[in-house]
């Protein structure tokens, strides 16, 4: 897993097939689901990357993604297929992430 600031987020949801868990400081069930992923075996070519949405600088990420702005809870995922935003869903759970990445691979 790719912990992402503002320096590289773009770059990562360019990626062919990327998966962005968006969570914040001190969520427990982001970390619950962030174990999950890091003891997960990632398909080839699948990226999974990390935003804290309270890190500093994070603005530019809010701004150029305004659904963020509608997220209420947490943890909130994100697929991106070649930079397009894909399917989002909130909570873990690998089955329900192997499911929808079926769909795209």
């Amino acid at each position: 897993m790719e912990m992402l600031g503002r320096a590289d987020w773009q770059e990562f949801l360019e990626a062919p097939f990327a998966m962005l868990m968006l969570g914040k400081t001190g969520c427990q069930a982001c970390e619950q689901w962030t174990e999950e992923l890091k003891s997960w075996d990632i398909p080839d070519g699948v990226r999974i990357g990390k935003i804290l949405l309270d890190t500093p600088g994070m603005g530019r990420f809010k701004i150029a993604h305004p659904w963020v702005s509608e997220v209420d809870v947490l943890p909130y995922n994100a697929l991106f297929v070649d930079g397009e935003l894909v399917k989002q869903w909130a909570g873990g759970g690998v089955t329900r992430l192997e499911n929808r990445l079926k769909r795209f691979l």
